[in-house]
């Protein structure tokens, strides 16, 4: 390897470091466009979620539309796997249990779900080091929400 392939691989490294609230965000747009389809419906319930949370607080809507596109950057530029790699290596295991959570309410949402959103959500909840037990719980909570 030389030196500038050494410096390089550094600085990419570097950019692929997340902070807690776009580490969330990688995790909920993944999840929720796991069928290959993000609408703008699910856009503005995204942005309507996360802005309800204590971890968004500080995101008016300008920052959370800055936030999506950055993260869409990277994802068309580096590819699913290292965004989310690099998302889930910034998340403590509270924030992972939380992602999960927020990650199935949104896909649960819709009524149907497809077959790509529930391998998504199987691998999510194993990906992030949630128990079978919490993840369990999380899709029965999220099940008896939508009934209504």
């Amino acid at each position: 390897m030389g030196l500038f392939d050494a410096l390089l691989d550094i600085e990419s490294q570097t950019q692929a470091a997340l902070n807690p609230e776009e580490a969330f965000a990688v995790i909920i747009l993944t999840a929720t466009a796991s069928d290959g389809y993000l609408s703008i419906e699910q856009a503005n319930s995204i942005t309507f979620m996360l802005s309800r949370m204590k971890l968004f607080k500080s995101y008016p809507h300008e920052m959370m539309i800055r936030l999506f596109d950055k993260i869409l950057g990277i994802l068309q530029g580096d590819g699913f796997n290292p965004l989310f790699n690099a998302a889930k290596d910034s998340l403590s295991q509270d924030l992972r249990e939380a992602a999960f959570a927020v990650a199935t309410d949104l896909v649960l949402a819709e009524g149907i779900v497809a077959e790509e959103e529930k391998s998504f959500l199987n691998d999510l909840y194993q990906a992030l080091g949630v128990s079978s037990e919490i993840a369990i719980q999380i899709v029965q909570v999220i099940l008896i929400k939508n009934r209504g």
